[in-house]
């Protein structure tokens, strides 16, 4: 029997779950035995708001560990990583993208529409706490870290301090809370970060036979919908803690299948946004996205984004 390819993973719960989904699949998939390699991340140590940590906190370890030959491929939430790709590894996989949408947990289980006005609502992303603003609710939005189940408790649990709170709906349901969702918030509302429930699985470039099996992994439309979302916020040189949000949809048109691409930029007070669309081939996804962002700019983007420097 082939000896286990060594899968790099932070010790979270949540990417412990989520690395653990990918080496199934992947055995499944390949009959190759996985196993799951413990890698400790800067951003794992501090409590600091991860708009001040930067982007790339929770990724870099990881990658440090596969260049150094420690493990052999890595899983990452794709909206954690930079968006420039050093030449030396490779996006291997994108398996099938989670449910991309933000959701409420509340007390009550009340949804955004029935928390009375004073509420306090907790999230970690200035992207939200900027499209929280723009509702005009009049909520009490508090900036919060820490862990799914952490988050969470800070509502439901026995010291619970918050009305609130608003994350991820696929890290909730990759952790199996879905039941404890007040309300999954429509994109109308509440447009999701760039490659928001997608996973990257990486390798190193120049390993062409690891490449190759991780291909089985790869699912086309998740890929599509991430590459013209990741490009929109490259153009905008924005990062994971920016005010920037987007959403790619594949549906079926009239010459086949079409992406369409919602992109948004809000001032971190809610007081401005700046939303467009545009549509176009899986094919074209990139271009897609930098069109977008190209749009988003000509429209004023700048200076939301210099708002939140």
């Amino acid at each position: 029997m082939s000896s286990p390819l060594r899968l790099g993973t932070r010790g979270s719960a949540l990417a412990l779950a989520q690395s653990q989904q990918t080496a199934d699949a992947f055995t499944a998939a390949t009959g190759r035995p996985v196993e799951l390699v413990r890698i400790v991340t800067s951003g794992d140590r501090s409590n600091a708001p991860v708009a001040t940590l930067g982007v790339g906190v929770f990724v870099s370890a990881l990658r440090d560990a596969l260049l150094a030959g420690e493990i052999d491929f890595a899983v990452h939430s794709y909206k954690d990583l930079p968006t420039a790709l050093p030449a030396s590894l490779h996006i291997a996989a994108v398996p099938p993208r989670q449910d991309p949408r933000d959701v409420l947990i509340s007390r009550g289980d009340r949804t955004l529409a029935e928390l009375p006005p004073g509420s306090t609502i907790g999230t970690g992303a200035v992207r939200r706490i900027a499209q929280l603003h723009a509702l005009g609710l009049e909520l009490q939005v508090t900036p919060i870290r820490g862990n799914i189940d952490s988050r969470i408790a800070r509502v439901l649990g026995p010291e619970a301090d918050l009305d609130a709170v608003v994350i991820a709906r696929a890290g909730v349901a990759r952790l199996g809370r879905a039941s404890e969702i007040a309300e999954t918030l429509d994109p109308m509302l509440m447009l999701p970060a760039p490659a928001q429930g997608a996973l990257a699985v990486e390798c190193r470039s120049d390993d062409a036979d690891l490449v190759e099996l991780l291909a089985a992994l790869d699912h086309a439309p998740s890929r599509a919908a991430v590459v013209a979302e990741r490009a929109l916020l490259a153009t905008l040189e924005a990062g994971c803690s920016a005010p920037v949000a987007a959403h790619a949809e594949l549906a079926e048109g009239e010459e086949g299948d079409e992406i369409y691409l919602r992109g948004a930029v809000i001032s971190p007070d809610g007081s401005r946004a700046i939303r467009l669309s545009r549509t176009g081939t899986p094919a074209d996804a990139a271009e897609i996205g930098k069109a977008l962002a190209a749009d988003l700019l000509e429209n004023g983007a700048d200076t939301l984004l210099g708002s939140n420097a």
